[in-house]
């Protein structure tokens, strides 16, 4: 089955009815969570927890696309931080998600099994399509944002991420894209860029939406030109895109990283103000109850000494946790501090003088609504901006693509090959990718 789906996806003479006309399988296989094994970590920390022990690659029945829904054959998926904190079961199951959402009624029901298909991109074609769905149809090359929606609630209807029944696709809710079946609404599909490789197209979906929203929409920090803007993980797979939208929008990026390899991305990508953590060693904690307020203003006068003594007027934060008492503390009076995901713990501890007597902000921010995702893809379909992928594994070695991320062993983003049987195929403007392959290969591992 496998092999005549790829041969006509892949067929420049394949029609959307012969798309329409295969047969879908019985089953597919599937990156999983086992409901039976979410406390198997219980007492380990989650620092040393192994995400390869707990993923599966295994046979799943195939659902049948309902109103409004969509199937796809995944060629490509990507690993995001909410894989890593699935596969760690941390900070709670995600089981506990898809019983909640399955409470709902109707086909959500399907969503609680005994078994988890996560992941939050993909790549692929639309291979069925549900009563009601009219603007895609089979054949058509797509990516997905992640965010599934009822829009039954009057909140949505401004800002459909203020709708309470908004769920992240494969975090939240089953049938995610690291498989090589995903089950999407049809409103969470955008075009595909046709310069791209189905990996490389895979990759921004996520993270690029939700750094749009974060730094660019006037939901989040609504960035301007001449902004100077902190960018924690400047090359990692959230930053790298932060990092590029504050270069193409007339802002400087002062862009904070790991290591000097990790630096060289940055200058790649035309950043000139770098913070190597490595050789700076700023230790914002003294112990895990204690911050310092000297590695504070340490750390502030770095970035004076970057920007020709300005402060920053954005802070965009991730890590959350580890740095965001030092974030309050070096934004600019009356600048913003933008945050999402908290990958190094949720608990924020800052000093309130210097937000309440410098007038600053605080904005959440969570992934992106879909008119924030269409354009942040379309900029992508442009050439304007550039995914970030560092390498791909193939979806048996799911648990290793998954612990270079945990491990912060990557750069960029960590890309899965699903139904693709290898990398490079996918391209449908030679012509256009030309012109922009030194961009998207910067950040590519050897």
């Amino acid at each position: 089955m496998n092999s005549v789906l790829v041969d006509t996806i892949e067929s420049a003479d394949a029609t959307a009815r012969d798309v329409e006309a295969l047969p879908l399988p019985e089953s597919y296989r599937a990156a999983v969570l086992l409901e039976e094994e979410q406390e198997m970590f219980e007492g380990i920390a989650v620092g040393d927890r192994e995400p390869a022990k707990s993923l599966h690659v295994r046979e799943v029945p195939t659902p049948e696309p309902g109103p409004g829904e969509a199937l796809v054959a995944v060629m490509a998926s990507s690993v995001n931080y909410n894989t890593v904190w699935s596969a760690l079961f941390a900070p709670v199951p995600t089981f506990a998600f898809l019983k909640r959402y399955a409470r709902t009624g109707g086909l959500a029901a399907r969503h609680h099994q005994p078994w988890h298909v996560i992941g939050s991109d993909l790549a692929g074609v639309v291979l069925r399509t549900g009563p009601g769905v009219r603007r895609f149809r089979p054949g058509d090359r797509v990516v997905a944002h992640c965010l599934s929606v009822e829009l039954e609630d009057a909140a949505g209807h401004d800002d459909s991420m203020l709708d309470p029944e908004q769920r992240i696709w494969g975090f939240e809710t089953n049938y995610g894209g690291l498989a090589e079946l995903a089950l999407v609404k049809a409103n969470q599909l955008m075009p595909k860029a046709a310069h791209l490789t189905w990996e490389e197209a895979a990759t921004p979906g996520l993270v690029n939406s939700t750094a749009y929203r974060q730094l660019v929409s006037r939901n989040g920090a609504n960035m301007t030109q001449g902004d100077n803007i902190l960018i924690w993980g400047a090359a990692g797979g959230l930053g790298s895109y932060a990092t590029q939208y504050a270069l193409a929008g007339g802002a400087t990026p002062i862009c904070v990283v790991s290591n000097d390899q990790k630096a060289d991305i940055c200058r790649a990508m035309g950043a000139d103000a770098i913070i190597d953590r490595s050789v700076e060693n700023y230790r914002f904690w003294t112990d895990e109850h204690t911050q310092d307020p000297r590695e504070w203003r340490r750390f502030g006068a770095r970035i004076r000494e970057l920007t020709g003594g300005d402060d920053v007027d954005i802070v965009f934060e991730h890590p959350g946790q580890e740095t965001f008492g030092a974030s309050v503390y070096v934004a600019r009076r009356g600048g913003t501090i933008v945050t999402c995901a908290s990958t190094s713990g949720y608990l924020h501890q800052f000093d309130n003088r210097y937000l309440w007597m410098h007038l600053k902000r605080i904005i959440g921010s969570h992934f992106a609504n879909y008119r924030e995702a269409w354009q942040a893809n379309r900029l992508v379909s442009r050439g304007r901006i550039h995914p970030t992928l560092s390498r791909s594994y193939p979806l048996d070695q799911i648990g290793q693509a998954v612990s270079d991320v945990h491990h912060n062993r990557h750069h960029g983003k960590v890309g899965v090959l699903c139904l693709a049987p290898g990398e490079g195929r996918g391209v449908d403007d030679p012509e256009f990718r030309a012109r922009h392959e030194p961009a998207i290969n910067r950040f590519r591992q050897p």
